[in-house]
């Protein structure tokens, strides 16, 4: 007898994952994954056909070893930000710009100029960066006019994927948010700022329908069950940004901790009010379940790892046994913007190494590398709590970064917290499981967030800070004082 499951799959920056889960206990039955295009910033580009085939190879790896199941709903979240154009026959006009792609800083910050940072903070909750869609359609628009002339639909990553399943162009209001011109307040586009950024048209009919977090996208096509393995009706969720359908899948709630250490960086909690930043710190998107998930995005995170361990010679494991190894000194310090930044907003800046010695270690270095992410991931965070918003319940961390035990170790020294690491290897595929699970379900949003508190994983590890005597707020003041210095924003990229 087959069991009944659901599906739900992260097409992120580096690849597609997807899980199979029990529709009823939320039980992990089986995973799959598939590579996508390695891309890096500042022009950071994949084709939008390629996650179509990564998320056909992962879901089948899944299905394939899930034994005999019954599909009854799927869901996509994923990556934010991305600018995907369609032509007349839905077919992609030129490869997606993702989220970490910079190459419209300079449009963007003539918007910003154009609209006003105040005003456009207080119509959407976030002071667009060069990470947010409306940039990206800035530059095509500048630069390829003759590609925006062709489009008939702007789409995000998770809506490209869900219309290839549904034939449906639909989106939900978290990713909707990250665009720079959706007003989450009201469920709104706001075609002026569109208007501003790449000339008047009639936007609305190219931009995909806003859905609630529980709501259903449609059925599966004959077309892409075929692609897929499946058979019968198939209901696909709303789909979801990345981060927020991680939150979901933790079974976080509104004044948890979250630290996602991927790719980017991510700081955040969630709300039932929303925030409006206009120092353009904080991003106040909305969540999947009706309220707001303001959160900091770094753009260099796990990667500065890599370049740490290259340095000094030395693998992963290496990197983490001489970062923990450091003695208790305050030691050096990395500002870890390597690839420019994102939050704050410097698309052309570079990383800066401080507070070297001649006494200085390899182990002090290690430290400083690693702890270069935390510090302003740190420092979103106590922009979080600068504007009330309660951020004081469980820490918890996700994302490739949360394998290091030295990076766990150091999170938990410098935040002062116990680090909570959950029994889940993709946070952001359980997310979309419980979307799909919550659609199949016929569950509105109270009976989605219900479902996915009791999918809540258990905790894999826990670490306490520890009492070494370093001088934490003194490492703080240093990153502090570092991050602020002028030469972080050379305006060249060389």
């Amino acid at each position: 007898m087959s069991r009944t499951v659901v599906v739900g799959v992260d097409s992120s920056t580096q690849s597609c994952k997807a899980e199979v889960r029990d529709a009823d206990t939320g039980e992990l039955l089986a995973s799959g994954t598939a590579p996508h295009t390695p891309a890096f910033p500042p022009c950071s580009e994949q084709d939008p056909r390629s996650w179509w085939d990564a998320l056909v190879t992962a879901v089948r790896a899944a299905l394939g070893s899930a034994g005999e199941v019954s599909v009854s709903a799927m869901s996509v979240a994923a990556q934010c930000h991305g600018l995907v154009l369609l032509d007349k026959d839905d077919e992609p006009l030129r490869p997606a710009k993702l989220w970490n792609d910079t190459t419209g800083a300079d449009q963007l910050a003539k918007l910003v100029e154009r609209i006003g940072g105040p005003q456009w903070v207080r119509s959407i909750g976030s002071l667009p960066t060069a990470a947010f869609t409306i940039a990206k359609l800035a530059w095509v628009a500048e630069h390829e006019p003759h590609v925006l002339d062709s489009a008939r639909r702007v789409l995000l990553p998770h809506d490209y994927l869900t219309y290839r399943l549904t034939g449906r162009a639909v989106t939900d209001r978290s990713d909707a948010s990250g665009t720079g011109y959706f007003d989450a307040t009201t469920d709104s586009w706001l075609p002026e700022y569109l208007d501003a950024a790449a000339g008047a048209r009639d936007w609305l009919p190219m931009l995909p329908t806003v859905l609630g977090g529980a709501d259903a996208a449609g059925y599966l096509t004959e077309r892409a069950a075929t692609e897929l393995g499946i058979t019968g009706p198939v209901l696909v969720g709303a789909g979801a940004g990345d981060q927020h359908a991680a939150y979901l899948g933790l079974g976080l709630s509104d004044g948890d901790q979250y630290i996602g250490l991927g790719t980017s960086g991510v700081v955040a909690t969630s709300t039932r009010t929303p925030v409006f930043d206009e120092g353009g710190i904080v991003n106040g998107v909305a969540d999947t379940t009706g309220g707001y998930l303001p959160l900091i995005c770094t753009l260099n995170a796990a990667r500065v790892g890599d370049t740490a361990a290259r340095i000094l010679g030395t693998d992963h494991a290496g990197l983490a046994d001489l970062a923990l190894a450091a003695p208790p000194t305050v030691g050096p310090t990395l500002v870890p913007f390597l690839d420019g930044e994102r939050t704050p907003n410097r698309p052309h800046a570079r990383g800066l190494l401080s507070e070297i010695t001649s006494a200085t270690t390899r182990e002090e270095m290690a430290r400083a590398f690693l702890e270069g992410p935390l510090l302003s991931l740190l420092s979103g965070r106590d922009a979080l709590r600068s504007f009330g918003i309660r951020c004081d319940g469980p820490l918890t961390v996700v994302g490739g970064g949360a394998r290091s035990r030295a990076t766990l170790q150091l999170l938990a020294d410098l935040a002062g917290d116990i680090v909570t690491v959950p029994d889940a290897d993709e946070a952001t595929a359980r997310g979309a499981c419980v979307q799909a699970a919550a659609v199949a379900a016929g569950h509105d949003i109270d009976g989605m967030v219900e479902l996915s508190q009791r999918w809540t994983p258990a905790a894999r590890a826990t670490v306490a800070p520890r009492k070494t005597g370093r001088d934490i707020a003194a490492v703080r003041e240093n990153w502090r004082r570092a991050a602020a210095v002028d030469v972080l924003d050379r305006s060249d990229a060389s």
